[in-house]
């Protein structure tokens, strides 16, 4: 493990865990594409795919600014939560309640990135590094829209058929 002794320490820590994090979601994202049964959740999870894509590159170029390689840590709470949405998706439920259950899965990923950003980005205005801070607040509001988004889709699935089923 890396000393700490300064903000910038942290945010070299933090910003390779958020690495670890896009990459490990690059992975997954796909999956929850294919389990989701509702063209607008299987849109969703598509363009947050490309979406990951570009964030895990912005990634690699802060990294190379601040001359430190993106690579080399294992981001544990991601891991653990693409567990859990890897669960979910051994689940049996009607689809209407799967596509829920990914979006719930989805929007736990989303909160975990949107405090991981939002940490880094403060970090790097303590460090002095006003462009990076800037670069990782254009990612925090993506996090923030596609957790919008997300909540849109859960909201506009039709329960109508799986609540009368019951």
């Amino acid at each position: 493990m890396a000393k700490l002794t300064s903000p910038r320490d942290l945010l070299v820590e933090e910003l390779k865990d958020l690495y670890s994090a896009e990459n490990q979601l690059i992975k997954e994202l796909p999956r929850m594409a294919k389990a989701a049964s509702s063209d607008e959740l299987k849109s969703a999870f598509e363009n947050h795919l490309e979406q990951t894509k570009v964030q895990a590159g912005r990634l690699e170029k802060i990294m190379k600014q601040l001359d430190e390689s993106p690579k080399g840590k294992t981001c544990k709470a991601m891991k653990g939560l693409i567990e859990e949405g890897k669960e979910v998706m051994e689940e049996d439920a009607e689809d209407a309640i799967m596509d829920l259950a990914l979006i719930t899965a989805a929007q736990k990923v989303e909160h975990y990135e949107i405090a991981g950003y939002g940490c880094a980005r403060t970090l790097a205005e303590l460090s002095g590094e006003k462009k990076i801070a800037a670069i990782l607040q254009e990612t925090l509001d993506e996090e923030g829209q596609t957790d919008k988004l997300l909540t849109e889709v859960a909201m506009g699935l039709n329960m109508e058929e799986t609540v009368s089923a019951d």
